[in-house]
């Protein structure tokens, strides 16, 4: 089972201008935080990090290809550890996500997924949690439905963890909201660097420039 290190009981704050869990951990899909920036910015070596193996991965290559592709886990993985609801290591859940088809190889070498659908399915028998798959919805309309049952896992492009900077595309990144005032929003990104890695916030206008208009509330039951 996953340790959860700094995991602490669920909490949230409401008041007349918003909503945001607090303590809600916080990973990186990589090992260690402090090593996204070299990784993302100068390729450098995942497996350099003495943390890569934290995550329940013990095969180099297969971790140096996945981990760059589990943004979606990551997300899902701290909302399971905020709700302390058990679970193994992100290796076994990649294992089990294959099993359902939630990433789905191609001839081509690559990988699709996160796939919304068979996710919502799958998390929902196996660890209780209620999915709402929302296309076309605005950045406003997905933080709005967070309440203090509900967070929500939303389609980005990777730019943004460097928002100060135009943005070429929107998609293809998922980060974990977490919180919402009358302005913006608050999110983890497992890809992200400091400032824009943990507990950050951008006003609406700015998160919807990387925003691709999709998303998922995750209830727990």
């Amino acid at each position: 089972m996953n340790d959860a290190a700094g995991a602490v009981p669920s909490a949230s704050t409401v008041d007349d201008v918003g909503l945001r869990h607090t303590d809600v951990p916080y990973y990186t899909q990589w090992g260690s935080p402090g090593w996204v920036r070299a990784i993302v910015d100068d390729d450098a070596d995942p497996c350099d990090d003495p943390e890569w193996q934290r995550s329940g991965f013990t095969d180099p290559e297969r971790y140096r290809f996945w981990a760059d592709r589990l943004c979606g886990l990551t997300c899902f993985e701290s909302v399971l550890d905020y709700w302390h609801i058990a679970h193994p290591s992100r290796a076994m859940l990649l294992d089990e996500a294959l099993r359902h088809d939630i990433y789905r190889m191609r001839d081509d070498g690559g990988v699709d997924g996160l796939i919304y659908r068979p996710f919502a399915d799958w998390v929902r028998t196996a660890f209780g949690v209620r999915v709402d798959v929302l296309t076309e919805i605005s950045i406003e309309d997905i933080a709005a439905r967070l309440d203090r049952d509900t967070l929500a896992i939303v389609s980005v492009s990777p730019e943004i963890r460097y928002p100060e900077r135009r943005n070429e595309r929107r998609g293809g990144h998922l980060v974990l909201l977490h919180g919402r005032d009358d302005n913006g929003v608050w999110f983890h990104n497992p890809s992200g660097v400091a400032p824009y890695q943990a507990d950050a916030w951008l006003p609406f206008d700015t998160f919807g420039r990387f925003y691709a208009r999709r998303g998922m509330t995750l209830t727990r039951a």
